[in-house]
């Protein structure tokens, strides 16, 4: 399995990193499913490889070189039809197929 690093700030706010970049599809699903029953009302930030895993995130960032080059949901991000979001889940759809 792969690492998961988690961290409870006492504000109420969640830091997640690498949260399922090494998991196999099955495993991401059930991590996916119990993050999301835990993260119900609360401030929590992922920092994502697998960008499949922050699709119900409210708001997507995208960091580009030290700045943020993109913000909005999933659906905004990916309706960009040269957008930097939309390019890299496509890049990730193609490897993993």
């Amino acid at each position: 399995m792969g690492e998961l690093y988690l961290f409870y700030f006492n504000n109420g706010v969640f830091l997640m990193l690498r949260c399922c970049s090494a998991l196999d599809a099955e495993s991401e699903y059930l991590v996916q499913d119990a993050l999301e029953r835990v993260m119900v009302g609360r401030t929590v930030m992922v920092i994502a490889h697998r960008l499949s895993t922050i699709k119900n995130a409210d708001q997507i960032a995208v960091l580009d070189q030290g700045r943020v080059a993109e913000l909005g949901s999933y659906g905004q991000l990916m309706s960009l039809p040269d957008g930097l979001f939309r390019r890299l889940v496509e890049r990730q759809t193609v490897v993993a197929q």
